[in-house]
């Protein structure tokens, strides 16, 4: 039997095995149903420089629902301006192995727009 979360977190591991490799700093997604979140962190993983997610307050008065589009891009948007205030300009985009599409595409846009480069 095809199990789609194993496959998802081997992809995940393969894309952070080469981004240890680079020794870059990581914008890492998550997502659920109902939120998405976004973290840069150290390469080694040890620190966290910056973290945004549709769970937070701020954002949370500003959407009706946190697990669409428009709520990935207002995380992109945070994630960008927090990594900037800490001085992080690049960084490696680790989509966690989901596909680079819908919220995924749409953070990782927002936060392009944003000013990170990756």
């Amino acid at each position: 039997m095809f199990d789609k979360n194993a496959a998802r977190l081997r992809r995940a591991k393969q894309t952070r095995a080469k981004i240890r490799e680079l020794g870059a700093v990581r914008l890492t997604v998550t997502r659920t149903n109902s939120h998405i979140y976004a973290q840069v962190t150290a390469a080694d993983g040890s620190k966290v420089f910056a973290a945004a997610s549709t769970a937070e307050k701020e954002v949370r008065a500003k959407l009706k629902h946190g697990g669409n589009v428009a709520a990935a891009e207002i995380v992109g948007q945070r994630i960008a301006e927090k990594a900037k205030a800490a001085g992080i300009e690049t960084v490696a985009f680790d989509r966690g192995g989901h596909r680079y599409h819908g919220r995924v595409k749409a953070l990782a846009e927002a936060a392009r727009a944003g000013g990170l480069k990756f």
